[in-house]
């Protein structure tokens, strides 16, 4: 089954047409240098659900659509880092709770690949595969593999720290070309499932969007992608909107909207800038899912859900 069919079966096609609004061309040469023509529409807001509650948990999805949620990233495994959602019987209680609530899975999580990390640990590939066929089930469209914290791909020094080449105001790291390699060649060995499947592999991580792009260079498929989260590239210096204008929207899975200085996006306090990327993302007809990754403040998740899933639809123009 190729993307387009999967997209069209999971209803995820439809929904991201249905929101699509091509801006009308400026009036004059003046206005079309300041404002390029640009198409805007995310397909859904959605949140990961660790925010949202226990992981790989579908008594959570009224929960969600009370907060006024389109969409919940479902993780592979449960808060005990067991792997729980390849079970059949689990799939189809998401399935029917979503069917219930009009809650869409567009997304599978591998956050466990941050401690036992796709480059080195010899289970990683097998659950990668769980987590794809995961993904089918539940009718998403793409795996966020995650590579943070062990699974870093940028290499230490002697001291335990990372090296900064770049001699701009942005940042660039040097990669652990070993790891690379090695997740390059799980990758490209996995990408004929993930094809068969309909899924699209997701990398999130610490690096530059254009080492990211390398790294599915040699892989060499459209079925390994991107997974963009703008506070963490904000906050390991990177120039988000320029990186996603290079980037694309066909190199895009998915984006994860949070902000480090604070739970509610917008706020004054934020350290992202938002309005920046979404300029970007709406220059470049950014698509797909928009994904909460942010609680609110404590105690105040409804209410701060709320509020944040209304800024963004707001921010991000969507209809």
């Amino acid at each position: 089954m190729d993307r387009r069919s999967f997209l069209e079966r999971t209803g995820v096609a439809l929904t991201a047409a249905s929101s699509l609004g091509t801006l009308t061309a400026c009036s004059s040469e003046q206005e079309q240098e300041q404002e390029p023509e640009t198409s805007a529409g995310a397909a859904g807001i959605g949140m990961c659900d660790w925010n949202l509650g226990p992981k790989a948990d579908p008594d959570q999805i009224p929960r969600a659509a009370e907060a006024t949620l389109m969409g919940i990233q479902v993780s592979l495994e449960n808060n005990d880092s067991d792997i729980v959602l390849t079970d059949p019987a689990l799939q189809q209680r998401f399935l029917e709770l979503g069917r219930e609530h009009g809650m869409t899975f567009h997304s599978v999580a591998m956050g466990l690949l941050n401690t036992y990390p796709l480059a080195t640990d010899p289970r990683a590939p097998g659950w990668l595969v769980g987590a794809i066929e995961s993904a089918a089930a539940l009718g998403a469209s793409n795996v966020l593999m995650a590579f943070f914290g062990n699974g870093d791909l940028r290499l230490k020094d002697a001291n335990g720290e990372f090296t900064n080449e770049s001699e701009s105001e942005f940042a660039s790291y040097t990669l652990n070309e070993e790891h690379v390699a090695s997740v390059v060649g799980i990758l490209t060995r996995t990408i004929p499932t993930a094809r068969d499947a309909g899924v699209i592999l997701g990398l999130e991580n610490t690096i530059t969007a254009a080492q990211n792009l390398e790294i599915m260079e040699r892989v060499g498929s459209d079925w390994l992608q991107i997974y963009y989260d703008l506070g963490n590239s904000t906050g390991n210096g990177y120039d988000v909107p320029n990186e996603l204008r290079t980037i694309g929207n066909d190199r895009l899975c998915e984006v994860h909207l949070k902000d480090w200085e604070t739970p509610l996006l917008g706020s004054e306090d934020a350290s992202v800038n938002m309005a920046g990327a979404a300029a970007a993302l709406r220059e470049i007809g950014y698509n797909k899912w928009l994904v909460l990754e942010t609680s609110g403040r404590r105690d105040n998740f409804m209410e701060d859900t709320r509020a944040n899933v209304a800024w963004a639809k707001q921010t991000f123009q969507m209809a």
